[in-house]
């Protein structure tokens, strides 16, 4: 047998080692039918169909509106916060701690306001009417004794304030009245004697002053009669007036007017 050589070898070989890569090749492609297993093959429940593509569409279009829906109530909320603390702001801004204590304090100075005005209301003088009394004898009215006294009187006595006379007034006469009126105390210079003054007649000292009472238990009062001066005076005051009156009267007769030994009446 000769021996073959390399290039021999080589020819003979190439058929067979083309068959074999043309069989690997078929074997790998992927449109070839060997390629394909019974494995790889698609079922026909698992292709997808129009119907599904809807429902997945429409499951999407449903997820994207809830979540559209969540981002815009998350927003609205915050809008709401933001207003809210915006208005709180504004209040704490426009109701500051002094416009605070102004709407508070303004009530209670209104309060005292109006009783205070109350108050003063009630304390000041009433307007009265002008006073008439009646006339009475006076032969001295227009004496020295009663043009000395009358000047110096005072304005008040006590709690009496000086009262208008309604004209024509009687001579020599002045009145006092309370600021709400009432029953005034009068003076009246100038008179006669009293009739019930005579000897037995009890007499009363005041502040350097004789006086002489006579009670009129009907209207309440007592008349007192000046005795030891040159002429008579009476001063007429009120039950409950208090005993102010004839002693500011007395230290004004004291004053004004000397004094004399009363002439009393025959019993």
């Amino acid at each position: 047998m000769a021996d073959s050589t390399p290039e021999d070898r080589d020819e003979a070989s190439t058929p067979d080692d083309t068959a074999t890569a043309d069989a690997t090749s078929s074997v790998g492609e992927p449109g070839s039918v060997g390629a394909k297993s019974s494995g790889d093959e698609p079922r026909s429940g698992d292709e997808p169909t129009s119907d599904d593509d809807a429902q997945a569409a429409s499951a999407a279009a449903t997820a994207l509106d809830a979540d559209s829906d969540g981002q815009a109530d998350h927003a609205a909320d915050a809008d709401d916060s933001d207003s809210d603390d915006a208005d709180s702001d504004d209040f704490e801004t426009h109701h500051s701690p002094a416009l605070i204590a102004t709407a508070v304090a303004l009530p209670v100075v209104l309060i005292v306001a109006v009783l205070v005005a109350a108050f003063i209301a009630l304390r000041a003088p009433v307007e009265r009417e002008p006073l008439a009394l009646g006339p009475v004898p006076a032969p001295a009215a227009d004496g020295p004794a009663c043009q000395a006294l009358l000047p110096a009187l005072p304005a008040e006595l006590g709690d009496y304030t000086k009262a208008t006379l309604v004209e024509p007034a009687p001579p020599a006469t002045r009145a006092w009245q309370l600021p709400d009126g009432g029953d005034p105390i009068t003076l009246r210079c100038g008179l006669d004697r009293p009739l019930e003054f005579n000897r037995a007649s009890p007499l009363t000292v005041i502040d350097g002053v004789k006086w002489f009472q006579v009670r009129d238990e009907a209207g309440k009062t007592g008349t007192w009669f000046a005795v030891d001066r040159e002429t008579y005076i009476a001063l007429t005051v009120p039950d409950g007036s208090g005993t102010s009156a004839v002693q500011t009267v007395s230290d004004t007769i004291n004053a004004n007017l000397p004094a004399r030994e009363p002439t009393p009446g025959e019993l």
